[in-house]
């Protein structure tokens, strides 16, 4: 193994401590810097990363319980230091005890902690000693605590999903935030089966490693490879990333040949790009989102995938264009949420979302739906959708909506980890009342 693996992990790491970006976008520049690395490099920092990242409850736990310095107390570096240095020990088999012990006093040595090297070696090896008998909270007497520890989630967390779903669906719902999420490959509708066989056939050749989803024909989920732009058919636009839940919420909306579709928060632009399938040469998509930077996400995809009956530009959707008014056939409404369908693929979400931030995302979510319901034509649907299982975010903001505007209620559908193949995501048809 390369001998500065370690040490970009830790680094990585201390960016996210400093906030400088989010988990998946962050791993993914330092794995593309350092792609001339070999493959087991290369996976090995990805891991160690991400576990970090994802057990971080559960190892400051087991710090705090070993250390005679609270984990919020020590220095940023040895923090990020000493948690990925107990991921290792307790799980990644394949690295001996030993080496992760000398190896992370080398590293606090080489970044001017060498002062601390005794403790860092003690506690390790303390936690490595103990590693099959650490304590835990009282599942009887604690149940929230020891689910936070169990499953690496906050506790206001637990408490939220267990007040909502009840204990046993809870723990399912935890269990499935930490399984392993493939990357899901939606295959475009204009590739028979034949094309699309032959194309899965060439990503195997290849060495990956595909499932087709039970949800969604034309959605596989794809494992053992690390960079997606490097699959046959990515460069040709002959498949997008996109969830089963995403594909079948955008099949929901009933999207038909010639139907104007407006996408009010777009990027990175999956669900445009099926409605522009649907809607064929005779319908239009108006993909929108509020940056440049998002809208050229959705514009890089538009040109891969070659189709011309779609246009990207930047809107803030919580402003009311009345341009819009009564235009729509469908408008798709995948609002900003707090993302917590997600977390097993974007792991720092659960401490980056508090519930002191929850009361503004509902607030902007209703400022959007207030400024875009009237793009909706008579007749028309509204597909209201988020990538969240906060039911206040879902069945009761679609309640509100039903409420205030002149909507009904046609479809709607959760997705829950640890119950269903796909990310926890919700979306629901509505149907705009003709008038009278």
């Amino acid at each position: 193994m390369a001998e500065n693996t370690r040490e970009i992990a830790l680094d990585t790491l201390l960016a996210l401590e400093r906030g400088e970006e989010l988990s998946h976008r962050l791993i993914r520049a330092v794995l593309n810097k350092y792609d001339y690395l070999d493959e087991r490099d290369k996976a090995f920092i990805k891991r160690l990363t991400e576990g970090t990242i994802e057990r971080q409850t559960e190892l400051d736990f087991y710090l705090d319980a070993c250390s005679s310095v609270p984990v919020r107390r020590m220095k940023p570096l040895i923090r990020c230091l000493m948690r990925m240095s107990v991921y290792q020990l307790l799980y990644m088999d394949n690295v001996p005890d030993s080496a992760v012990c000398n190896e992370a006093c080398k590293l606090a040595q080489k970044r001017k902690f060498g002062s601390l090297k005794g403790f860092v070696n003690g506690v390790l090896r303390n936690i490595a000693r103990q590693k099959d008998s650490l304590p835990m909270p009282d599942r009887t007497a604690a149940p929230l605590e020891y689910l936070s520890v169990k499953y690496s989630m906050p506790v206001w967390l637990v408490r939220l999903w267990t007040d909502t779903y009840g204990m046993e669906r809870a723990e399912r719902i935890l269990q499935g935030l930490l399984e392993i999420h493939p990357v899901s490959l939606r295959f475009s509708e204009s590739l028979s089966e034949e094309q699309q066989e032959r194309l899965l056939q060439e990503m195997e050749r290849g060495g990956a490693a595909l499932r087709q989803s039970s949800l969604f024909s034309r959605v596989y989920l794809v494992e053992n490879t690390e960079n997606i732009a490097e699959l046959p058919g990515f460069a040709e636009g002959k498949f997008v990333v996109q969830d089963a839940s995403s594909a079948m919420a955008v099949e929901a909306a009933g999207i038909k040949a010639g139907d104007f579709v407006l996408d009010i928060c777009a990027a990175p632009g999956g669900k445009s790009i099926f409605a522009a399938e649907k809607t064929g040469k005779s319908g239009r998509v108006l993909a929108r989102d509020v940056s440049a930077k998002k809208t050229e996400m959705i514009s890089e995809n538009i040109a891969r995938t070659g189709l011309t009956n779609i246009e990207a530009e930047v809107y803030d959707a919580t402003h009311p264009d009345e341009n819009m008014r009564e235009r729509a056939d469908v408008v798709l409404a995948d609002v900003p949420c707090s993302g917590f369908g997600v977390m097993g693929k974007k792991r720092d979400i659960k401490y980056r979302v508090t519930p002191e931030k929850l009361p503004a995302l509902e607030e902007l979510q209703r400022t959007i739906i207030e400024s875009c319901w009237q793009y909706v034509k008579p007749g028309g649907v509204l597909l209201y959708s988020t990538c969240t299982i906060n039911s206040a975010e879902n069945e009761k903001m679609v309640r509100w909506i039903v409420e205030r505007f002149p909507f009904v209620l046609e479809e709607e559908r959760q997705f829950i980890p640890g119950e269903d193949e796909t990310d926890g995501f919700y979306y629901a048809r509505l149907r705009r009342e003709r008038a009278e």
